[in-house]
């Protein structure tokens, strides 16, 4: 029997949306500001950061490297409420269009739909921003063919963990091999590959250096028409050669 194309998994951050330089970057700093704190982000050391995933986990790796602020009785409820705080910004963002989709995304998932592929994100950014960027930018139509939404604490364990690829795989009665993930990052890359599923890289500025050697195809972005570069058939091919 051949391999047929089951799913269609898309990371949030890079893939969907160019959000870390302009978007969580900035969403950051301005948390910072609101809380009274003399700290700023730029490009390059935001970039450094990104190789913890998981934006509680960056903050905490940071101020263990640095300094905490002053006069902190609980680190965890900390973290906890300057993240909201940070979520709280970049929503603002998000909800004021600032930052359009990645050129060939709503095109790749016309596809899918039309060709009634399973479609859901597995991201470890914020649940609540995840489902904003998918129904901010991709529209509230295309939102309901998305299977699930898989983003946030709902796994204890951050990419490069399978974790929540494993779980995306459970909960939608997936088989791995037939899925398809994109993703922006060797972390993210990493953790579908341990879950046992196919992986495309759509690299970035924070990415395109690092190593996808074992992808199984990356690209500077998915493409729009007169130069498409990844479509559904693509796909197709990837899943029936693997």
């Amino acid at each position: 029997m051949n391999k047929q194309l089951q799913a269609l998994i898309f990371d949030c951050d890079g893939v969907l949306v160019d959000t870390e330089r302009d978007g969580h970057r900035v969403a950051f700093n301005q948390a910072f500001a609101k809380k009274g704190l003399n700290i700023e982000w730029d490009v390059q050391l935001y970039g450094d950061l990104l190789k913890i995933a998981g934006g509680k986990e960056r903050m905490r790796h940071y101020f263990n490297a640095h300094q905490w602020p002053d006069n902190i009785t609980d680190k965890d409820d900390y973290i906890k409420e300057l993240h909201q705080l940070k979520t709280d910004c970049f929503m603002k963002i998000i909800e004021s269009s600032q930052l359009p989709l990645r050129p060939g995304v709503a095109r790749l998932v016309d596809e899918a739909i039309a060709d009634d592929i399973t479609l859901a994100v597995c991201s470890t950014s914020n649940e609540r921003a995840v489902t904003l960027v998918v129904e901010c930018l991709l529209g509230p139509e295309r939102r309901t063919h998305f299977a699930a939404i898989f983003a946030g604490d709902v796994v204890s364990k951050k990419k490069p963990d399978p974790e929540i690829y494993n779980l995306a795989a459970h909960k939608l009665n997936l088989e791995p091999t037939q899925c398809i993930v994109v993703e922006d990052s060797r972390n993210g890359f990493l953790a579908a590959q341990a879950a046992g599923m196919h992986c495309i890289v759509t690299t970035n500025g924070y990415t395109e250096h690092e190593d996808f050697s074992h992808a199984d195809l990356v690209v500077s972005e998915l493409g729009d028409p007169p130069e498409i570069q990844v479509t559904i058939e693509t796909l197709k091919k990837i899943i029936a050669g693997g």
